[in-house]
């Protein structure tokens, strides 16, 4: 799958001190490079453990704290915005986590050439650019051709779940994971999930509920091929 429309777009924001110091001395230590074969992740890891992979993680808040609660998991962040990779890589060395690498790099490609097919346990996608004006639709992230693809990286049993706090985009993502075959909502009667307690609660979030804004969760597991 070839996608040359990109879903995010590189600006030069703001990297603060921290950030930085995050960036030149801690990312090394955390980072998956692209490029060559596929990762072999017992490798990367040092162990051999379910895997989930969080595409655009933002400043790695919510990230941080389910590594944090979930330590028998691996973690894979994506994420292309240098202050974000700079401030968690800067957590995971104040904390000392060993089960979360970081890939700086663009999602569509990373689950393209670097992730085995029925490798991981599961994709999360939370609050992605919801490129609200309708000529930009063309942007979002989510999109039928790279659902297929999440589809095949995941394992029969594993998840895909993503968050939105624009209802136009929440019924989009609908529409598309419903229409993957391979795929079945979690939600027995269909439509969105309530919030599961596994997904932190961000400020970003918090503020939005005071302001009465919605969040629409959806989780989708992988159907098992023989059944």
């Amino acid at each position: 799958m070839q996608r040359k429309i990109k879903s995010y777009v590189l600006r030069a924001g703001r990297v603060s001190n921290r950030q930085r110091q995050g960036l030149d001395h801690w990312f090394k230590n955390y980072e998956l490079s692209v490029g060559g074969t596929p990762w072999n992740l017992a490798e990367e890891f040092h162990r051999i453990a379910d895997t989930v992979v969080e595409i655009g993680f933002g400043m790695g808040a919510s990230l941080l704290t389910m590594a944090q609660n979930n330590p028998e998991l691996n973690y894979i962040g994506i994420e292309v915005h240098q202050a974000g990779v700079g401030s968690l890589a800067a957590d995971l060395h104040k904390y000392q986590l060993s089960n979360v690498r970081i890939v700086a790099h663009d999602a569509v490609e990373v689950f393209r050439t670097q992730l085995l097919d029925n490798s991981l346990a599961g994709v999360q996608i939370f609050f992605p650019d919801p490129w609200h004006k309708k000529r930009h639709h063309k942007r979002r992230l989510i999109q039928k051709e790279f659902i297929q693809l999440l589809a095949k990286k995941i394992k029969p049993g594993g998840f895909i779940h993503c968050a939105t706090d624009w209802q136009d985009y929440a019924e989009h993502m609908l529409d598309v994971l419903s229409t993957e075959t391979t795929l079945q909502n979690t939600r027995k009667e269909g439509g969105y999930s309530p919030r599961p307690l596994s997904r932190p609660l961000t400020k970003f979030e918090q503020r939005g509920e005071r302001l009465g804004h919605g969040v629409w969760d959806l989780i989708f597991t992988k159907l098992d091929e023989n059944s």
